[in-house]
């Protein structure tokens, strides 16, 4: 199992990205995000074991917002990960407190010990929509994507560390209001 440290809307705003999944779902091989059973959130780091523990991870997340209020987060666009299967995902507008808690994390800990997407100078901030769009829709999805023209704002307000698969939450803190 692999650990991760997220923050993640645990509250009625998550509808509005919650909604997005479903619309997602449609170019999708099957739905991926309502099957997690886990809310919207931002991925900071991934580690795969033994490279870190827990308490390691935890630690880390805690230190990094310890000075952190809940985030409002607008999202206006949805953006795309290439590969197969393609990603959607909401880009957040503005990510400098998302940047400042990443950046903290990684100073924390050794960057070599986490997944390589999520290292300083390769971490995209991003809310995942889907992660299995079919090949046949892909068309589709990214029409879908450069389409979207709505402003969400969600209200991200727990910190977590989650082993996965599947998601099991191991710690979590409300942030301040």
């Amino acid at each position: 199992m692999a650990l991760a440290i997220n923050i993640r809307a645990d509250n009625a705003s998550a509808g509005e990205i919650e909604r997005l999944w479903g619309q997602v779902a449609a170019f999708e091989v099957e739905p991926s995000m309502r099957a997690l059973g886990y809310r919207p959130h931002f991925t900071f780091a991934i580690y795969d074991p033994p490279s870190i523990s827990e308490t390691t991870a935890w630690d880390a997340m805690q230190a990094a917002v310890i000075d952190e209020p809940q985030l409002r987060i607008e999202f206006k666009r949805i953006r795309w990960f290439e590969g197969s299967p393609l990603v959607l995902w909401a880009e957040p507008t503005s990510n400098e407190a998302l940047s400042r808690i990443h950046s903290s994390i990684s100073a924390a800990i050794d960057p070599a010990h986490c997944r390589p997407h999520y290292r300083p100078g390769m971490w995209t901030p991003h809310c995942t929509l889907g992660t299995r769009i079919d090949d046949e829709f892909r068309g589709d999805a990214l029409a879908f994507a450069r389409s979207f023209d709505r402003r969400i704002e969600v209200l991200f307000d727990v910190v977590d560390c989650v082993a996965f698969p599947p998601v099991r939450i191991i710690s979590e803190q409300r942030l301040p209001s």
